[in-house]
């Protein structure tokens, strides 16, 4: 039985979605995204999207939950939108944007220019006395994700100092280091 598969998944006002062959498509006030799918079954009862799968076997089982979880986050995403926040720890590290070009400074011997994909919107926040903060927002909750963890990759946070990138929010092991 899985839990997560037999929960319908809610459809608020403003969201049209629209079940074809082995598409999902999904369209909200932020923007529209497709889904394809195979292995289960998927209709519109009563204003919700049911997920069903068609026997008890192993693969169903997995494809049940994951779809349903996939359907939920994309209506979600163009109903309200994904926020990841990455927050730059250390002396000099430095971001700002142009666009959707992101310049970080990360003390190495160059600045990183990343070009970020359009559907994310782009954000950085620079205060005195605080650590900079890079906003990513978008309706793709996938594609938030990876281009944070494309960033993040750039300086990941070390254990002793706790310098680099991480997410706002984020506890990092910290190690004892020598002690002499």
């Amino acid at each position: 039985m899985s839990r997560i598969g037999n929960n319908p998944v809610a459809v608020p006002e403003g969201v049209t979605i629209e079940v074809k062959d082995n598409l999902v498509t999904v369209k909200g006030k932020l923007g529209e995204l497709t889904q394809e799918f195979s292995g289960v079954e998927v209709a519109m009862e009563d204003g919700s999207l049911m997920v069903k799968r068609p026997s008890d076997s192993k693969e169903h089982k997995a494809k049940h939950g994951l779809y349903r979880s996939l359907f939920l986050n994309m209506v979600e995403g163009v109903s309200k939108g994904w926020t990841k926040e990455l927050e730059l720890v250390g002396v000099g590290y430095r971001a700002s944007n142009q666009g959707q070009k992101l310049d970080l400074a990360l003390g190495f011997s160059h600045n990183i220019v990343l070009d970020i994909a359009p559907e994310v919107k782009i954000e950085t926040v620079s205060e005195k006395g605080k650590n900079p903060i890079v906003k990513l927002t978008s309706h793709d909750k996938q594609l938030v994700g990876q281009v944070a963890a494309k960033i993040r990759a750039f300086r990941k946070p070390e254990p002793y100092k706790g310098k680099g990138i991480r997410f706002v929010g984020e506890q990092i092991r910290r190690k004892a280091g020598k002690s002499a």
